[in-house]
């Protein structure tokens, strides 16, 4: 008997023309590095009395489809991601293509995901996804990963892939050496790691149903958060800091072959940090930053994705 193993397992997406109905045709197979996201349906205890020491059966909760899906960042499937966390992005160029995605949007695409383990066999197919939330870390080394937290309406199992043959992209990472951040245009020195979150904080529709499902997932406020840990050199992000200014933040990567991946909050506010020595090694700060709305671009954040790609 075949066991499942990770080596083997396989991810496609496609984004839905319904909520909640997957696409027949038009899936792309997705790069991922780990993934969660399943559907679970735990128990209630009875609380009957009446019957002994021994309890009742219990009886079935909720159906929850969730989780998170852990994908590299790179020059053409992160777009899909980016897609789904921030809406369609404007496209201009003939070659390369120049995808901007802006914050903001009310509606944002629904899709469809299916994990498969073929040697089980097991493909599961998780319909009417949003995504929730996109995260990443800048580092000095290491792998860059992003961890994508996806809310689904719910998931069906089959035998066999309901994707068909998904089409291949090209990968194309990029890696914590062609990482760089700006403030206002300029680098800023010692830093020496940062994180970011884009969350859409989507609020489930949870009504009555009789497949227990959610009727859906809406966009509510959105929130752009994240931290920048620095070698504490200067007085400049303490003096914004106390003096409640807002600034532009630019997270960026870029490979020699000249695709690009760039995250621009355009109205960062920083909060006054404690500055701690806590022995003879270099002091460090760490900045928990917040982003909002910048009243001259209209907007909080842009991401511009520079590939070979036509469209999303």
């Amino acid at each position: 008997m075949a066991r499942a193993q990770g080596a083997r397992a396989q991810m496609a997406l496609a984004f839905e023309t319904t909520y909640g109905t997957p696409p027949v045709s038009g899936y792309t197979k997705m790069p991922f590095a780990s993934t969660t996201l399943g559907a679970e349906q735990p128990l209630q205890t009875s609380e009957l009395l009446g019957y002994g020491r021994d309890p009742q059966a219990p009886i079935k909760d909720a159906v929850t489809a969730d989780g998170d899906v852990v994908v590299p960042l790179d020059a053409e499937a992160f777009g899909f991601w980016l897609k789904a966390a921030f809406g369609t992005p404007t496209t201009t160029g003939t070659g390369p293509y120049t995808h901007e995605f802006r914050s903001g949007n009310w509606a944002l695409p629904s899709f469809s995901v299916e994990t498969g383990m073929p040697e089980v066999p097991r493909f599961a197919m998780y319909s009417g996804c949003m995504v929730d939330s996109l995260s990443w870390q800048m580092a000095r080394s290491g792998l860059l990963t992003a961890t994508v937290s996806i809310a689904a309406q719910g998931e069906a199992i089959a035998t066999s892939t309901a994707a068909g043959t998904p089409a291949n992209i090209v990968l194309k990472r990029f890696g914590h050496f062609n990482g760089a951040i700006t403030r206002n245009g300029a680098n800023i020195g010692n830093v020496v790691s940062a994180e970011l979150t884009y969350a859409n904080n989507l609020d489930r529709i949870e009504t009555i149903r009789a497949d227990g499902k959610i009727d859906g997932a809406d966009p509510s406020i959105a929130a752009l958060t994240g931290n920048v840990v620095v070698r504490f050199a200067d007085q400049t992000l303490v003096t914004q800091a106390i003096n409640g200014e807002a600034c532009e933040l630019e997270f960026s990567y870029t490979l020699p072959t000249g695709e690009s991946l760039t995250l621009t909050a355009h109205a960062v506010y920083l909060p006054r940090p404690r500055i701690e020595i806590s022995g003879p090694q270099g002091v460090q700060a760490t900045f928990d930053w917040q982003a909002a709305s910048d009243p001259v671009v209209g907007r909080m954040c842009t991401v511009t994705l520079t590939n070979d790609r036509e469209d999303y």
